[in-house]
């Protein structure tokens, strides 16, 4: 098991603080003709699929992706944000999941029980995760995944115009931004921002012919699992 970090727990309490008006990010007008042409992406590459959502938060990539999935699993350590992403109308294939994206534990609660997901996604989840858990937390995932399964991680791109700038650095790469809620409380998050060279040395043997999107204001990396 991971073991937990302040930077994952505050990361934690960051995100639940911030679950009713998150989705704000989502309506930045520069933003929208990347958002229109992933949102019209995504449903082909999981048709027929079951598959595992990491870290849905409040479900706004969820009724794109999971459109035309045979099954799909959203889920989310945070039930302040599963509750938003519950509330909305969702693609009949849809169950939610209270579970930490670390560990992956309780998969019985999804509509495999025990069994392997062929398809995995997760939004704006990669930028988050500590460069050094990157490895070890794919090994994770993969291990709940069947030989070929689709992978697809779609997350932002730094656009000085657009993003929050980077605050700081640490020894070992990460980067992060300071942010603000409404309520006046200010919050540093770690939001690292790779190359496809960069994302790829995480990736381990298992993942075949890996793919890289690049928007102006997102990228998304795609690959299949040997």
């Amino acid at each position: 098991m991971i073991e937990t970090t302040p930077v994952v727990e505050n990361m934690r309490d960051y995100y639940a603080r911030r679950a009713s008006y998150y989705e704000r990010v989502y309506f930045k007008p520069e933003r929208q003709d990347d958002l229109r042409a992933m949102e019209a992406w995504l449903p082909a590459q999981f048709e027929g699929r079951a598959v595992l959502e990491v870290a849905c938060g409040t479900g706004w990539w969820t009724p794109h992706g999971a459109r035309a999935a045979a099954q799909w699993l959203a889920t989310d350590i945070n039930e302040e944000t599963l509750a938003i992403a519950r509330a909305k109308p969702m693609p009949a294939c849809v169950r939610f999941a209270e579970i930490d994206a670390y560990t992956l534990a309780d998969l019985t609660a999804g509509p495999l029980a025990n069994g392997l997901y062929d398809a995995a996604f997760a939004g704006c989840w990669w930028s988050h995760v500590p460069l050094s858990r990157l490895a070890p937390w794919l090994d994770v995932l993969h291990a709940r995944l069947a030989p070929g399964a689709r992978v697809v991680f779609l997350d932002n791109s730094y656009v000085q115009t657009s993003s929050t700038p980077i605050a700081r650095s640490d020894a070992e790469g990460n980067t992060y931004q300071q942010r603000t809620l409404d309520d006046g409380s200010s919050h540093e998050v770690l939001k690292n921002f790779p190359s496809f060279d960069e994302a790829v040395s995480h990736l381990g043997p298992r993942a075949r012919r890996p793919q890289w999107i690049a928007h102006t204001h997102y990228w998304i990396l795609t690959y299949e699992l040997a």
